[in-house]
């Protein structure tokens, strides 16, 4: 019973904890939405359109010492290419075929149809974490930073080292003005795939900026 209330009072306050910090996203976001003037919208990390197959000797838990492991990006691109293809297996036949149909729509720039697919995705299997971070890329897409930022707390607590969703979250915290907790993100990203695209340069900017000092 001791450990129960205990759990129940942890999510009670990270609960009220992501409730806060989303009604000031709510509040600021408009004022950074894209407009006619602002540069096109950075494209958020998604997995290679090309994956291979599952290989199931291999876990995540050696995929990801693997990925820290590359000596090059090269072989980076090939051990990230696995855990995409681990994170894109669909738990369920209903799943997959609502997945394709959600890439078939966002390929038709039809994203609302794409989001309520995804909706369906989630509610049949909320334990899929992919369903969320798809969600999550298309309410970016959208300027909807308040949504984006709930599912991508979701993919994180599925999978804390989803180097896709800290990737975007560093991209939103970055455009919404937050340059230190985007710095921050990005080097958790990092840390646990340094081989990804950009984002050592935004890294370099960002604590140039903030640190006044090269990393």
């Amino acid at each position: 019973m001791y450990a129960y209330s205990m759990a129940v009072r942890f999510i009670s306050v990270r609960t009220l904890h992501v409730m806060v910090m989303l009604a000031a996203i709510a509040a600021i976001a408009p004022a950074f939405a894209q407009g006619p003037d602002q540069p096109a919208k950075q494209k958020m990390l998604e997995a290679p359109d090309k994956l291979p197959k599952v290989d199931r000797t291999k876990n995540l838990d050696f995929l990801f010492d693997a990925l820290k492991a590359a000596p090059d990006d090269a072989s980076a691109k090939h051990v990230e290419a696995r855990i995409w293809a681990i994170w894109l297996r669909t738990p369920s036949d209903t799943a997959a075929l609502l997945m394709v149909r959600a890439k078939a729509a966002v390929d038709a720039k039809q994203n609302d149809i794409a989001i309520k697919l995804l909706d369906s995705v989630i509610k049949l299997r909320p334990d899929y974490t992919e369903a969320w971070n798809r969600r999550a890329t298309l309410y970016y897409m959208q300027d909807d930073y308040g949504r984006a930022l709930a599912d991508i707390q979701q993919v994180l607590i599925r999978e804390p080292r989803h180097f896709g969703a800290l990737t975007g979250l560093g991209m939103i915290m970055e455009e919404l003005g937050d340059e230190k907790r985007a710095l921050d993100t990005y080097r958790k990203a990092l840390a646990i795939n340094p081989h990804l695209d950009k984002v050592p340069e935004r890294v370099r900017k960002l604590s140039e900026k903030i640190e006044g000092r090269n990393i």
